[in-house]
């Protein structure tokens, strides 16, 4: 079987492949394609038919094809999705606007709410009521949901959330008010909360809803299309979408809660970093996916990735469990410029079209790619490996008003844009790594993404790391994620207010287990699959505590309903985030949670042979380089393809690659490593 991870991005659309047949893991082949927003479905299709057009792959083979998209990202950021209508608890019609008590930014005299993605003109008050425990105060109207639906029908409205007080405890007439307007043909697509994510927090979980509406047509336009052109040119494959967990699931499921898709192409990077990392025995990483629009950074700590409740797209909380990712506003694209006399970079990005300078397609303004190619970071005549020449004039062209803002040369003036983004990602990377309390000592970062190779060495030479890993295939390594993902799946009960023993507990944890372990044998060919386990999570806190910590449950703790051992537990993980615990306080359950995956099979650790010649054999050429306001002239350029396990390279140097190039600063050295990745260390 063929397996190909596809990931969207700004600006290029990247490919991994990898055949069960040949060398796994080290024989993964990439490829990349021009990104065309805003219809991306046609770089998959371009994409898609120059493998076919290369022999790569055959029409008729077994493919199974994972795909990471931003197009839902992207209509809820520039919020291009349908008119939408919400249906609420009478006397509840305002929840969106109020939100939450704190302001976002409450020093900021002029900040706003983030306005709803709904209308207040379209949220309909719906005369029904649920008391806390679920139990039923005042029947759900129909004709009064059916009259609504109607008016939201009339109005303009394609999309529909419903979203009522204590659905998570009860769904019963979040269901029925779907079935009326299902039932009355308005054509809405709807979204009921209490499927989506049932826990407590209205707000919360009506954004979740209105958000799942909100792209739910825009990604099933975008997935038909895709399912359309397998259906024609490859027709035994079978699509499956990255999840925002770092988890994958069936196309089906994609249509039907497209939410889950949100945070899914960077999620599936970091799943490529935690599969790498068992292998090289890297077990705590930071990941750094440097594409062209932005930096995302992540933590993985004893080979787990970090896990958030409390995630944000675009100016909307998104509570749903997913890969804690720390986006930054800087990528290669990043347009620098002069405001007054300070020169910033970022975040603007001159994105895919027209691109940087260098491009050649119109673009006129610096940008940070422009600065790598003036200060000789990259290969103008081997981008993409030669697929793409890249233009030195038309870089200094654009970077010439900067420096004469900056009474300097070109060159410097390029040097003085890469610093400043490295000050922006320092600047943001430090806290997000005291708040977890990591120092950047206890870490290996990993560079992926087309920047991150060129743009990474630096950040980690400025921060302190001392290991440096970059793998196979750094620039479409969010594709490569699509490779190593299993399926998961995420399920949650709101315990809030419940007396509960140890009975109960163990009840409700079996409950959840079984409804995941449902959900997975839906998704996949068993062939495909390699056993099934199962996570277990209670958020938990100190009785009058306003918020509560996430806490990992040994599975013998939950068998044998020991509520004193997961006691411990809470106070252990309260004691390790806040350097506090109180055993003798009482603690109070707000949500019980699994996480179940079953393992797909992954392409195989298979070494490579040692090096068949030494690595003058690898040598390109020498080139002069710009390093930290430094030039040093003959630095070695290396192919990387020519390098094998084992072989040194000491900076400053460059490695080449078809879709990267890495840079090794003169305080590192380069080692390859036994199955192609190559791990920087800084020097003595």
């Amino acid at each position: 079987m063929i397996r190909i991870g596809i990931d969207i991005g700004g600006t290029f659309t990247d490919f991994a492949i990898s055949r069960d047949s040949a060398e796994g893991y080290a024989n993964i082949t990439s490829f990349k394609v021009p990104s065309t927003p805003p219809t991306f479905a046609d770089a998959v299709r371009t994409g898609l038919d120059e493998i076919i057009d290369s022999g790569k792959i055959a029409p008729d083979e077994e493919i199974l094809l994972v795909h990471g998209t931003t197009v839902s990202t992207n209509a809820v950021i520039e919020r291009k999705g349908p008119p939408m209508a919400l249906f609420v608890t009478k006397g509840f019609g305002d929840l969106l606007n109020i939100q939450r008590l704190r302001l976002d930014k409450p020093v900021d005299l002029f900040n706003r709410r983030t306005t709803p993605l709904v209308a207040r003109e379209h949220v309909f008050e719906i005369d029904e009521r649920l008391l806390a425990d679920g139990t039923v105060q005042r029947a759900l109207p129909a004709d009064e949901v059916a009259a609504a639906a109607a008016k939201a029908s009339a109005a303009g409205a394609e999309a529909l959330a419903i979203c009522f007080l204590h659905s998570y405890r009860n769904p019963a007439h979040e269901i029925a008010a779907r079935e009326i307007v299902e039932d009355a043909a308005s054509g809405l697509a709807v979204t009921v909360s209490s499927e989506i994510w049932p826990r407590q927090n209205e707000y919360e979980r009506a954004v979740v809803a209105v958000l799942n509406s909100y792209v739910k047509t825009i990604i099933a336009d975008y997935l038909g299309e895709i399912e359309a052109y397998l259906k024609e040119k490859l027709p035994s494959a079978r699509l499956f979408i990255t999840k925002s967990n770092g988890g994958v699931m069936a196309c089906d499921i994609a249509y039907r809660h497209p939410v889950h898709t949100l945070l899914s192409g960077p999620a599936a990077g970091v799943t490529a970093g935690q599969f790498v990392g068992d292998l090289l025995e890297m077990p705590d990483l930071l990941t750094m996916d440097m594409g062209g629009t932005s930096t995302d950074m992540s933590l993985i700590r004893a080979g787990q990735a970090q896990v958030s409740t409390q995630a944000e797209v675009g100016e909307f909380p998104l509570m749903m469990p997913v890969t804690a990712i720390e986006a930054i506003g800087a990528g290669g694209g990043s347009i620098a410029r002069m405001d007054g006399p300070v020169l910033k970079v970022g975040p603007q990005s001159a994105g895919a079209r027209p691109g940087p300078a260098c491009y050649g397609q119109g673009g006129e303004i610096p940008t940070l790619t422009d600065a790598y190619l003036v200060c000789g970071y990259i290969n103008p005549d081997y981008f993409l490996g030669g697929r793409m020449a890249l233009r030195r004039d038309l870089a200094e062209r654009a970077m010439a008003p900067l420096a004469e803002a900056m009474g300097v040369d070109v060159v410097s003036a390029a040097q003085s844009c890469i610093t400043v983004g490295t000050s922006n990602m320092l600047t943001r990377v430090l806290p997000f790594l005291a708040k977890l309390g990591v120092s950047p000592r206890e870490l290996t970062l990993v560079l992926y993404g087309g920047a991150g190779a060129v743009h990474g060495p630096l950040l980690a030479e400025e921060i302190g790391i001392e290991r440096v890993m970059v793998p196979r295939t750094p620039s479409v390594f969010c594709a490569v994620g699509g490779l190593v993902s299993d399926l998961m799946h995420d399920s949650v009960r709101t315990v809030h207010g419940l007396e509960l023993d140890g009975a109960a507990l163990r009840q409700i944890f079996e409950e959840l287990a079984s409804d995941a372990r449902s959900w997975l044998a839906a998704q996949a060919d068993p062939r495909w699959l390699s056993g099934t386990d199962v996570e277990y999570y209670a958020e938990i806190n100190y009785a009058g505590q306003s918020f509560q910590v996430d806490v990992a449950l040994d599975q013998g703790l939950v068998s044998d309903g020991d509520m004193a051992g997961i006691a411990e537990a809470f106070h252990a993980e309260h004691l390790r985030l806040y350097n506090h615990a109180d055993p003798q306080a009482p603690i109070q359950f707000q949500q019980l949670r699994t996480r179940a995956l079953s393992r797909m099979t992954k392409p195989e650790a298979i070494p490579l042979a040692g090096p068949s010649s030494d690595i003058e054999a690898a040598w390109l050429e020498n080139r002069r380089l710009r390093l930290q306001d430094v030039w040093h002239d003959d630095v070695p350029v290396y192919r990387r393809d020519a390098l094998g396990p084992g072989h040194n390279i000491a900076g400053p140097a460059i490695i080449e690659q078809g879709d990267a190039t890495i840079l090794v600063p003169a305080t590192y050295t380069a080692e390859a490593g036994k199955y192609g990745d190559l791990t920087l260390t800084r020097k003595g």
